[in-house]
Parts: structure tokens; sequence; C-alpha cells
């Protein structure tokens, strides 16, 4: 009943609010503390209690009100963090407020002209009548700086959100302004050794607080795309500035929080059913944290602060003092990890994590699954981009594949969901990165032998298999908004591709089903792009006939059974009449991209992205293209990488002339396809608007065809089929397990052209996809933050949301 009675008293407080005229003095504490002081409500009823609608009239009709209950609200926090909250009292009244300001702020937000609010100094906002500890009167400081600084204390209150070192009594009570906050760290991992007895009390506290922080971090959602790539987040920048005294605390709480989780527990079957976890909630929202905060521009972020990494005179941990490269301290602290056991142990913790949705037991549903893995995969990927001694870790051992065996089970088994095209990105980006380093190759062969619930062909062979399979089912599913992946799939392929040593007959016919899906004249003929796919697929064959022929006989065997599919694509009509016979054919035969055959679902276009099934869903901006996302650089002898200097023009590199069949001119077959498969190409939204008035043409096909890099196959070829032909008939060999025996015996040594250099395409961090990251994550934390609903119908314009 007395619940009932404060929600009821509650209620009363938000009508009077609303339908007051007059502005309500800031010193009329008896009617402000209405809202906070006398009440037990929890975050949903706030929700509940405080409509949409009448938090729009009093922000238009009584904008003084809405002012004042915005910084009474911010002063009792900053109080309640001065005062360490000794009493259960305080604690309520720290948390009312910090749930009535998760509700407004992001009607704060929405208007344009409410946006610098919190970034005024407001009369009574701050800590009235004495200085900082830098001297500054805090009377002065933004509203923002004030509540950011709040929940920063308040984020190591010792008994309300970190474990007090000291007994209870008021004589020893601990003083919050002076406690070194970074022995209150929440979990041990990076750089805390103790791990504090689990108090559940206190993470439903810290999820509260971080949920506040995150609604203020989310200024980013009510900005267009292109703004808020030109303006840093000011909530961001402070809050990750060294003007916030927990930065590095805060850092490792978060981060160590997230890592030693362990979502199964002591594995007791239906255990999540038995018992509410806590701890989930507060990782979900400390990854949420994490991906927000680890905000910094493409490409500038770990330069100097990698410089700063001196592993001969390295600090046993990460510091704080002289911090190098970026300003944000979050940035700053994850570029400088590079003790071997903390790189292990965030590995290892997200590992775990990443591969939750593949454990199995005998009991259906018996063990948890978390929800959070698209928040995982950001962070692991900023851990990637931003401290490259954690990248080099995850490579320098078969722990990688601990993490691509998840990615692939996410990519399949996402691969038929359209609203799930987000995570298809960040799982393919993730391996874009990992592909531009050859260790992710060699790691690839590793055989593998997990059972993983996916449905994929049956096979016995490596990990490159695994990834080979998947692909193929990604560009074979027929969804067209997977299209724009398809460059960035092969370009994966052809980066591991001089490493691989076995490829299984299954892993080979899949490669060849590609070619010959790409290379039909219907198909190259119906887009400016499509081309380049099969220069891909030729560049593939190449690195592996060139580097790695010995053990690869189940692949020659299979070029040469589709043998056709390569002549047919020497011998492409380019004469107007035949150009225009298929593209005729093709138009009579009424071919559905949707419906049809492999090739036919292949077919190109970029139709708006989304994130996350549901009721809901976020759309998201293009992504760049292959040629603005990667780099090309060339291994040299040593096995270091080179980089290759672009080329402003396609023409420039590309060899000119045609070339017979058989033609050992590795200079050529060289320069085509690497200068083919690089050129500059606009990404399909702009090809889109052109492809009207665009058609194939005959010097728009002579223009590539000349380039295709097949010599090397066609010399394979010419040396192989007769000899495999002769024995065939002398032997009378009807069996393929035969002719394979003798591929495996057999050597091209010194019959095929001089082996092309190897190139790989490195990503490169830019605006564009610094832009798409930043609106996936948005995305993802806006479906997710759905009890309460934070922001739920306000006007979002980073993205859109529609409704499914």
């Amino acid at each position: 009943m007395g619940n009932a009675d404060t929600k009821l008293h509650f209620r009363k407080a938000v009508i009077q609010l609303t339908t007051k005229t007059q502005p309500v003095e800031a010193t009329d504490d008896a009617f402000w503390d209405q809202f906070w002081a006398d009440t037990s409500t929890t975050v949903q009823d706030v929700f509940a209690l405080v409509p949409a609608a009448e938090i729009r009239a009093v922000r238009e009709e009584s904008p003084s009100n809405l002012a004042t209950l915005c910084y009474k609200a911010v002063e009792r926090l900053v109080q309640g963090a001065d005062s360490g909250c000794p009493s259960e009292k305080e604690r309520q009244i720290v948390l009312n407020c910090t749930r009535l300001l998760t509700r407004i702020l992001p009607y704060i937000f929405e208007d344009a002209d409410w946006r610098g609010f919190f970034w005024s100094t407001v009369p009574g906002a701050g800590r009235a009548g004495h200085l900082d500890e830098d001297g500054i009167d805090v009377e002065s400081r933004p509203l923002a700086e004030s509540l950011l600084l709040a929940i920063s204390d308040l984020l190591f209150c010792p008994d309300f959100t970190a474990q007090s070192h000291k007994k209870n009594s008021p004589d020893t009570a601990e003083d919050i302004r002076s406690i070194d906050s970074c022995e209150y760290i929440w979990e041990a991992g990076v750089g805390f050794a103790q791990s504090p007895p689990l108090n559940y009390i206190h993470d439903i506290n810290r999820t509260e607080l971080l949920k506040l922080l995150l609604t203020c971090l989310s200024e980013a959602m009510y900005l267009p795309p292109s703004s808020e790539s030109k303006n840093p987040n000011p909530w961001v920048t402070f809050f990750c500035s060294s003007e916030n005294r927990h930065a590095l605390p805060l850092f490792t709480s978060l981060l160590n929080v997230v890592c030693a989780y362990d979502p199964v527990g002591y594995g007791i079957p239906y255990n999540h059913l038995l018992f509410s976890d806590h701890r989930e909630q507060l990782v979900e929202q400390a990854v949420q944290i994490l991906i927000v905060t680890l905000e910094h521009e493409a490409g500038s972020a770990t330069g100097s602060a990698l410089q700063a990494l001196d592993t001969s005179a390295a600090p046993s941990e990460v510091e704080e003092q002289e911090p190098a490269g970026p300003d944000n301290l979050f940035v700053n602290y994850l570029s400088r990890i590079h003790r071997e056991e903390d790189l292990s142990f965030i590995l290892k913790g997200l590992g775990r994590l990443m591969n939750n949705p593949l454990v199995q037991t005998y009991l259906p549903r018996s063990t948890k699954k978390i929800q959070f893995h698209q928040e995982l995969l950001i962070l692991f990927w900023k851990f990637c981009d931003f401290n490259k001694k954690f990248l080099f870790f995850v490579l320098k051992s078969s722990d990688v594949l601990d993490v691509l065996v998840p990615i692939l089970f996410s990519l399949n088994d996402a691969r038929a969901d359209p609203s799930r095209v987000g995570l298809m990105h960040i799982g393919v980006f993730i391996l874009l990165l990992l592909s531009g380093e050859r260790n992710f190759g060699v790691r690839l062969n590793k055989p593998f032998t997990l059972h993983v619930p996916m449905d994929i062909p049956i096979f016995t062979g490596t990990h490159a298999d695994l990834l080979i399979v998947i692909f193929h089912k990604i560009t074979t599913s027929g969804h067209q908004r997977l299209q724009p992946l398809f460059d960035c799939l092969l370009t994966i392929i052809v980066n591991i591709s001089p490493y691989l040593k076995s490829l299984s007959m299954v892993a080979a016919n899949k490669l060849l089903h590609l070619l010959e899906a790409f290379t039909t004249p219907w198909f190259l003929f119906s887009s400016q792009e499509n081309h380049h796919l099969v220069f891909f697929l030729l560049e593939v064959f190449n690195n592996i006939i060139q580097y790695q022929f010995d053990g690869n006989s189940n692949l020659v065997y299979a070029i040469i059974r589709k043998r056709n599919v390569f002549h047919q694509l020497a011998n492409l009509p380019s004469d107007t009449a035949s150009i225009q016979r298929v593209l005729q054919k093709k138009k009579k035969s009424g071919i559905s991209r949707a419906n049809s055959t492999e090739a036919e679902s292949i077919e190109r276009s970029r139709p708006a992205d989304s994130v996350e099934p549901g009721t809901l869903k976020a759309s998201l901006v293009a992504t760049p293209g292959i040629d603005k996302i990667t780099a090309k650089s060339q291994v040299s002898v040593d096995g270091t990488m080179i980089t290759v200097p672009t080329s402003d023009s396609p023409a420039d590199t590309s060899a000119v002339g045609g070339a017979s069949d058989t033609e050992s001119n590795s200079e050529r077959d060289h320069e085509a396809y690497h200068s083919e498969s690089e050129a500059a190409r606009s990404r399909l939204s702009s090809a889109s608007s052109s492809s009207a008035a665009w058609s194939a043409n005959t010097d728009w096909v002579l223009s590539w065809k000349a380039k295709l890099p097949l010599q090397t196959i066609m010399r394979l070829l010419q040396v192989l089929v007769p000899q495999v032909e002769k024995i065939c008939i002398d032997k009378g060999l009807t069996d393929e397990s035969e002719i394979l025996k003798f591929l495996q015996h057999g050597t091209l040594v010194g019959l095929l052209p001089v082996p092309h250099p190897i190139l790989i395409r490195k990503y490169q961090a830019n605006a564009g996809t610094a832009m798409w990251f930043r609106t996936y994550m948005w995305g993802v934390i806006y479906l997710r933050n759905v009890d309460p609903p934070i922001w739920y119908d306000t006007d979002i314009r980073l993205f859109e949301i529609q409704r499914i």
C-alpha cells in the first residue's frame, strides 16, 4: 500500500509541474523534493508516471520549470557525491534523481534550442560556496560537467556502489572526496589484482548510474550523421578527459567487469532461470559505455599512443601519468595496454562471451545465452583498431580461432535475416582487419574439429575451409542487402589465399562455383562493377597455384574439371551484337534477382541497411567501397609489408594490349589483375543512380577483358590436362582419388610464369567507416535498451527507426 501511495504522490507532483503556469522558484525545496525525497519509485515507475507528452509540454510552455527541475536534480546528485551517501535516505534520493534525469534528458537533446542548456552555467547547480580540487569555482561549471563528475564520484561511493574498506561506524565513515578510487575498482583484471566480493545491491546501483551516464552520452543520436562526425560529442570529450579524476579506475572497472564475466557460472543447468543475474545487467551497461566512450576520429587514435609503448621499459600496468596520444583517456589507456597477462585476460574474456551462443548441452535451453553479442563485436573491433599490440597478440597463437568461429557462426546465422545486416557488416569488417595480417592466414590452416550448430555441408578440413564455405553461403543466399559485402568477402579470401596449404574438395568446389556464377555473360554485362568479383577470384587461384601448389591438389583438380569456365571467360564475346543478344535474352526471360539462380541473386543493389530484428529496426548509412577502406601492401622476401602507392588513374598501372590464352607474361599478369581489382570504383549507391543511363558496350568489355589474369591458370591447364587425360586412358582410371593422388605428386616447377608479388589489402580507417560504426553502434544501443525504453519515440536523427 505504501508503494502505491508514493507513486500517487509522485504522479501528483508531475501533474503540478505540468499545470503550473508560473515559474516555481528554485528555493522552493518543499515543491522540488516531491520528485525525489519522499518516494521509492523504480525506473519503470518513473517512465510510466512521467509521460513523453507532459515532458514536451513543460519544455514548450514552462521552460523555466523544466530547467529548474534539471538543475535541482543535478544539484542533489552533486550533494550526494559530496556526502558519500552515508544514509539509506540519501541513497534513495540519488537513485530517484538518477531515474528522473534518465527519463528527461532525451527530450532535452531532441530540441535543438535546448541542447546547449546543460552546457550553460546555472545558479545552484554546482557545489555552492567552495572551490573544487583544482581551485575552480564549481558554481561556474556547466551543468553537464557537474552531472558527469557527480556520476563518476557516485560510481566509487563506498557502501553504495563500491565495497567499503572500513568498518561501518559514524566515526570511520570514508570521505568520498579523499578516497583513491583506484583502490575501489569493481573487479580484478587489468591493473587490479583483488576481486571484491559480489554485491548485487552495488551492481544494481552501478547499473542505474551507468544507464544515466549512457543517456548523457547519447546526444549524438539527435544529430544528423554528417554533423556528429565533424563535432566530437562534448559529453564523451569531457567525461574521458583529465578533468575526470576517476577516468582510469572507471575504464578498468568497466573493462574488468566485462572480461571477467562468465554467464555460465558454475555450470548448474537452468541456473539462469532460478536466480536473477544482476551482474549481467551491469556487464551490458558496461560494454555499451565502453564502446561509446572509445570514440576517436579514424586513423589517428593509435599513432602517437602506440609510439609510447616501449616494451623494454614498460610500466607494470596501464598508467595515468603523462598520457601520450589521444586526449580521450579511455582510448589512451586502451591503446597502452601491453602486458601479456592483461592481453590474455581481455582476449579470453571476450572470447568466452563471444562463444556463448555456441555452448551446447544435452538439456535444451539449460545454459544462459547472452544478448549483447553485437556490442562485444564492436568492442573487439575497437581493441584491434586502437591497440596494435592486442591485434598482434590475438594473431600470434591459435586463440584467434576462438574469435573466428563465433564470428562465422553469427554471419551464417544472420545471413537470412535482412534486419541483421549490420551484424553481418561488423563481422566482415573484423575479418577484413584480421586478414590483413599474415598470421591470420597461417592460423587458418589448423584443422576444424568443433561441432558447431551450423547448417553447412559436412566437410573434413581446416578453419579456412569453414570460412570459404560460409562465405559461399552468404554470396549465394539471394539477399540483396548483403551484396555490398561481396567485395569485402572476396578481399578476405584474396588476403589469406597465399597461405592456405590445403583446401578441402568442398571448399575448392565452392570457389569454382562462385566463379561459374560470376562469369555468366548476362551477370558481367548487367553492372559496371560485377567484373571486379571475377578479378578477385582469379587472384585467389593464382596465389594458391603460385605459392601453395603442392598441398592443393583438390583445388587444381576442381580447376581442371571446370576448365570450360576459364576458356569461356577468355573468349567472352565483346562485339555489340553479342552484348545486345545477351541483354535481350535476359530481358525476355524476366530474370528475377530475388528468386532465380545463385548468379542472379548476386546481382547488385543498395537498399537501406538496418540493425537487429524485433518490432523496431534502425537504419544504417552506406558503407564505403572496398577501395576506400583498404590500402595495398606488398609482401617482401623477408615477410615484411611494403605499402604500395595508389595510382590516381587505373590506366597508369594497367597493362595495355591483349594476350593469348597461354601467354606467359607474368608482369602483365601481375599488373593487370592488381590494377583492375584495385581500380577506384564507386559504391553501388552512386552506381545505381546512373545505372539507367549506363549500358554495356564493346569498349567497356575490352577495357577489362584484356586485363584478366588468366595466364597462370591457362598454363596450368595446358600442362596438366593432357597429362590427366593420358593417365586416365592409359590406366583406365575413373576414380577421382587416383587422379588426386597423381596431382599430389605432380609439379609445375619451371613451367609457370614467374610468381607475382603477394599483395595484401589491409583495412585502413576513414571517415566513412567511422560514421558507419557510429550509426550502427547507437542503433544497437537504442534497440537494446527497452526496459526502460530510454529513447523510444523521441526525435532521433542519427538513423531512422522503422517498425517491422
